[in-house]
């Protein structure tokens, strides 16, 4: 038992502490915080004001002012996907681009799957591909129609005779001021295509994965924290949180791992085709980090996560790439 005379004694060095630090309070110079954006890799990545430019929708890659970085150059291939095959929707622009060139870079086959409007972003993707040599088969379509999802899987394995990592990445997104904005057609659209597409794929994928197989799905630091203007999507966004976590369970047993990544805000068109040209000059300002991601800052996590040699043991994450501290 601690005697009053102990409790006494603590409280005098309690006090005596408390006085040190508020002298060195008073004395220590007031430290503005930092405005000034942070780069932590191994080249200076863009940084705010962005281009203030508004595209029109599903947004191409060609199309913008300030071309997404996506070549990660400071990433160097070690086989870590030697011999696998890989699908990866939305693969024509932004992170799935990203993700389909460290894929080959890697020693992966690619298929990609884009919208018919998005060619020629397409093949640039394809080019990007070879030029690492590897292959890469085009899949146009709608991820939102279930039975061009099961064509797309059955393509892939066509061309490459199996299938061994599914990333689902295809997204749409629009801002909306109040939920009344959000009519019936666009809240079909939203889910159709984030959530729905993202089940149906992996639907008709599983039944060609084998031990040791693994899907991705594109999350959000939106289905995360929520965002105000962004209802709809950050409602999917949160549902494929769920929808990962839920299927890495069902799946766990036949050595399939399922894993998401939550990216924060990223240079890719889906944002210059969401917000009006002034704000798209802001984007990512409001980051830890004060400035947007860049493409090739994301996609190595998707090779981490992927291959069997990095990440045999994980299933059933949400990885946050947020560029701010203590992301949930």
């Amino acid at each position: 038992m601690t005697s009053s005379s102990d409790s006494g004694d603590v409280a005098v060095q309690q006090r005596k502490v408390q006085r040190e630090q508020d002298a060195k309070d008073r004395a220590a110079p007031d430290k503005p915080k930092s405005k000034k954006p942070v780069q932590a890799g191994h080249r200076p990545e863009p940084e705010n004001p962005m281009p203030a430019q508004h595209l029109k929708k599903p947004g191409l890659e060609v199309e913008m002012d300030l071309q997404p970085r996506f070549k990660a150059s400071g990433y160097l291939g070690s086989g870590k996907l030697d011999g696998m095959v890989a699908l990866v929707t939305g693969g024509d622009s932004g992170i799935g681009r990203a993700v389909a060139l460290l894929y080959a870079r890697e020693g992966a086959e690619v298929a990609i799957v884009y919208l018919d409007e998005e060619q020629v972003d397409a093949e640039e993707t394809k080019r990007c591909v070879e030029a690492e040599g590897k292959h890469c088969v085009l899949i146009p379509g709608d991820v939102r129609d279930p039975a061009f999802c099961k064509r797309a899987v059955e393509e892939t394995v066509q061309a490459f005779g199996k299938l061994d990592i599914l990333v689902n990445n295809a997204a749409f997104q629009l801002h909306a001021a109040s939920i009344e904005d959000i009519t019936d057609e666009r809240l079909d659209l939203t889910f159709k295509t984030n959530i729905y597409g993202y089940f149906q794929m992996a639907r008709a994928a599983v039944p060609h994965l084998r031990k040791g197989g693994s899907i991705i799905n594109s999350g959000s630091v939106t289905g995360l924290e929520g965002s105000p203007q962004l209802l709809d999507y950050a409602t999917t966004k949160g549902a494929i949180h769920a929808f990962t976590k839920s299927l890495a369970s069902n799946l766990l047993d036949r050595g399939i791992r399922v894993n998401a990544i939550a990216p924060g805000p990223v240079w890719t068109p889906l944002n210059p085709s969401d917000r009006p040209a002034e704000e798209v000059q802001e984007f990512g300002k409001h980051t830890d980090m004060k400035r947007p991601a860049q493409p090739e800052e994301m996609s190595p996590a998707y090779v981490f996560l992927a291959a069997p040699c990095c990440a045999s043991y994980i299933t059933g994450i949400v990885l946050p790439i947020t560029g701010s501290v203590g992301a949930v």
